[in-house]
């Protein structure tokens, strides 16, 4: 028993520095092979910038020009849908969103946010679908399943749900 505790102790002080890296936040992080550190470009700097502070149109051109140079980042991608996304443009977003999975299958993040994006465009069964995924990728419990859970809840206990 005490071997067993042990072991336990090792995994836990291993993973801990994993799971910090790894938790995406429901943003652009959350990928397989993603960091939550911002690489040095300045363009992609600014950009995540203005997301924060939701200066979408602002961050929209930066990461354009950033993908121009970096065109395999999964991350950057997923922040160019999320930026479309809450502009208002779906059809970009769902483009970025794709690219973003077709580079990283795995990243948390895109499937979170494209789940919502199915949301606003009344796409429930797509929502659900990204939400199976993320329970078979978050094996412990992770930030980008509840929010996407909270999302699909709230969007169900909306009056007409039923009859999108």
């Amino acid at each position: 028993m005490r071997t067993a505790k042990r072991w336990l102790l090792v995994i836990a002080t291993l993973m801990t520095p994993a799971l910090a890296l790894s938790a995406g936040g429901g943003g652009g992080g959350g990928g397989a092979g993603t960091t939550a550190t911002a690489p040095a470009n300045p363009q992609y700097a600014r950009a995540l910038a203005a997301i924060k502070a939701e200066q979408f149109s602002t961050a929209i051109p930066l990461l354009q020009a950033y993908l121009a140079t970096s065109p395999n980042d999964a991350d950057a991608e997923n922040w160019l849908g999320y930026s479309y996304r809450r502009s208002g443009n779906l059809d970009a977003a769902f483009a970025h969103y794709d690219k973003a999975l077709a580079l990283d299958p795995k990243h948390r993040g895109v499937h979170e946010y494209v789940g919502e994006a199915y949301l606003m465009a009344g796409n429930l069964a797509k929502a659900e679908e990204h939400l199976k995924v993320l329970d078979q990728l978050c094996w412990l419990p992770c930030e980008e399943y509840s929010d996407l859970k909270k999302a699909i809840t709230e969007y169900k206990a909306k009056p007409g749900v039923a009859a999108r």
